[in-house]
């Protein structure tokens, strides 16, 4: 059974990307206990621009844990692990950290179904230029592309609370689309 190893929430805040002041709410930190789930997401969590975050159909962003060690091993290797080797959950810009579920093995209109709460699989995530400052080098972005190690987000069918620890059901939905498809068929569009 699938399990709930973290839950990250950011306030929106102004920080240096690539030079200029940003508004951004990618840098997640962890919640410990329960945390109320609305139907726009977690308590206490914002998104800085709404036209490509949040929403009911972005309400909360999950990715796999399993991945962690794919971008300790790449920042290592561009040199950025020697200035700060903390990659801790969160760090995807992600609300929940995920054990034992990949972007194969999920699909668009499952549901997890937490103790007290509901959420139902939507759209994988599409990486941004902010992914790019939040791993400490530029072709961060390129490599989530390349890896299809995008996670997903959920939308909140049944509101409630949610903590860390917990295990979860996966009902499946349609199986129509898996989001690793969904993916990489998004990536292989020419960007207007």
């Amino acid at each position: 059974m699938p399990t709930l190893l973290g839950v990250q929430v950011a306030k929106a805040r102004r920080a240096q990307i690539g030079g200029r002041a940003v508004l951004t709410a990618i840098f997640k930190t962890a919640v410990n206990g329960p945390i109320v789930v609305k139907p726009l997401g977690l308590a206490g969590d914002e998104q800085a621009d709404l036209s490509v975050h949040g929403g009911l159909d972005k309400a909360i962003y999950a990715y796999p844990s399993e991945h962690y060690p794919f971008w300790s091993e790449a920042r290592a290797r561009t040199g950025y692990a020697e200035i700060d080797d903390a990659l801790l959950f969160g760090s995807m810009g992600e609300n929940l950290s995920l054990e034992g579920l990949l972007e194969t093995e999920v699909w668009v209109g499952d549901v997890f179904k937490f103790a007290h709460c509901s959420l139902r699989v939507t759209i994988p995530r599409e990486p941004c230029y902010k992914f790019n400052a939040t791993m400490g080098y530029s072709g961060a972005v390129r490599a989530m592309a390349q890896s299809g190690f995008c996670g997903w987000y959920l939308a909140v069918d049944q509101p409630g609370t949610i903590s860390a620890g917990e295990s979860f059901e996966v009902v499946p939905g349609p199986r129509s689309l898996c989001i690793l498809k969904s993916f990489n068929a998004k990536m292989a569009k020419p960007f207007s």
